[in-house]
């Protein structure tokens, strides 16, 4: 007989959120730890999230024009050091490789941090006129960076997986306008899938991509109060072009330096979403990122587990041409022990089906998200269930919206500032002049840093809430992963 117990989630979300965390990602089988310290396994529930993620993503910049590369993922050390602010920003990240069997390397090879380097010595080759450009180019693929002492699984990990998009253009005004088209893409993922909204603004000066000329971000909440960054787009002006001789021949017939973007996302988002919508029983995944999106439980009594286990296995031939189902017929393990199980993976809705829904033709279907359990008559089964999921998902993302919310706050005094920070934490939204003065002053006092300053900067107060000269801009400060 199975042990008819489940791994149960014994920290509690709201008292001990790091604690919570890594219960849920573990005890859910959403991942598991490996033999190297910030890297982790990912389970089929992690993954199929991720390659969602990806395939949506890559659709969409294939709309657009951008296409599919892979490069090494070695980089000779002479590449890294030929754009020196970006290697300096990335010189505590980097593993080397020193030698192979028992042969010295002549040169360390990078693993790499991010690809920039050994990219762009590529395309100072293939680009020699205008009419080589615009150059759009992605690749999906992984990155090591080992800078950190404690990571914490998808949020601090040292290997992660994402997407490098690194675009050349002709003008800045070209490069400019993919900002937008970009930053639009990883938000609509964002809300459509992950079910997570988040902040988009401008990086300050001391906290932009090293390299970059200007640096964009879409920032989340956590649950803890502290705020983390997602999805990020970098202008990098012609700093790289400058360093990597990428220029061409203009129409006029002038060589000119090439304009450049870089933009990714990251597995970071999944720890994002496992964050925001768990709660203590454990992992809550948004519908379409489920890897399971509905699952039958039989509920058999004594001489009826034939006919019931029929009548489930019908059901699920009929629902799995519309949904990831499955059908949880397992012997040796009671119905509460399976309910408890698929609660704490996270998959949206549990139909429960015994010699009650057989004879009523109708069947009990439960929400993981709010535990709403409601009768559905089998006859518009897959329309009932389509329209639940969906239902499902505008939840969490509004409960999401809800929760970011409630945790911004507006002030216009360093006091209230303070004051907030201690009570209530999340991201505080205060004037500031603009000065790196200000900025490591508020970061060195209150643990605090910009996290990017709004777009939309709506009205604000007229002084620095830190040296009371004009302020130059609204700008969100928070304690921050």
């Amino acid at each position: 007989m199975a042990e008819d117990k489940v791994l149960s989630i014994e920290a509690k979300k709201a008292e001990n959120f790091s604690e919570w965390y890594n219960q849920v990602l573990l005890r859910s089988g959403f991942i598991d730890q490996s033999d190297v310290s910030g890297v982790l396994v990912f389970l089929p529930s992690a993954y199929f999230a991720w390659q969602t993620i990806t395939s949506v993503v890559d659709l969409e910049f294939k709309k657009i024009g951008i296409e599919d590369t892979y490069f090494p993922l070695l980089i000779p050390e002479k590449l890294l050091k030929k754009e020196s602010e970006h290697f300096e920003g990335f010189i505590p990240e980097v593993a080397w490789v020193t030698e192979t069997g028992n042969t010295k390397l002549d040169e360390r090879l990078a693993i790499r941090p991010t690809s920039e380097t050994i990219m762009y010595k590529s395309y100072s080759k293939w680009i020699r006129s205008w009419r080589d450009l615009p150059l759009r180019y992605n690749q999906w693929n992984n990155v090591l960076r080992w800078e950190f002492k404690h990571p914490t699984p998808f949020i601090r990990s040292r290997e992660f997986l994402w997407n490098e998009g690194h675009s050349v253009f002709a003008t800045e005004g070209e490069s400019l306008a993919e900002r937008d088209q970009i930053l639009a893409i990883y938000t609509n993922v964002l809300k459509e899938y992950l079910a997570l909204p988040g902040i988009i603004g401008m990086k300050s000066e001391n906290e932009k991509f090293a390299g970059a000329v200007a640096s964009y971000s879409i920032e989340h909440i956590m649950p803890d109060g502290w705020a983390l960054q997602g999805p990020d787009f970098h202008n990098d002006g012609q700093n790289f072009a400058k360093a990597f001789d990428i220029k061409f021949l203009d129409k006029d017939g002038k060589t000119a330096y090439a304009y450049q973007n870089t933009f990714a996302i990251t597995t970071r988002e999944l720890g994002v979403m496992v964050a925001t919508h768990g709660d203590d029983k454990g992992l809550v995944i948004p519908p379409r990122l489920a890897c399971i999106q509905v699952v039958i439980v039989p509920i058999y009594k004594k001489g009826n587990q034939a006919d019931v286990k029929a009548f489930a296995e019908h059901m699920h031939a009929e629902l799995r041409g519309n949904f990831r189902v499955r059908l949880d017929d397992r012997e040796g393990y009671s119905p509460g022990f399976k309910f408890n199980e698929w609660e704490l993976k996270g998959v949206p809705l549990r139909i429960e089906i015994g010699e009650k829904e057989m004879s009523s033709n109708n069947v009990m279907v439960v929400r993981r998200d709010t535990g709403e359990k409601q009768l559905i008559s089998n006859k518009d089964l897959s329309k009932s269930i389509s329209a639940l999921l969906g239902k499902i998902h505008e939840n969490l993302y509004d409960k999401a919206v809800k929760f970011l919310e409630s945790h911004v706050t507006k002030v216009n005094s360093y006091d209230d500032f303070k004051k907030v920070l201690k009570e209530k934490g999340g991201i505080i939204t205060a004037p500031w002049c603009g000065d790196k003065e200000c900025e490591l002053k508020i970061k060195e006092e209150m643990g605090t840093k910009i996290t990017n300053i709004p777009l939309d900067q709506g009205k604000f107060g007229t002084k620095c809430i830190i040296c009371a000269k004009k302020s130059k801009y609204a700008a969100n400060f928070a304690r921050s992963y």
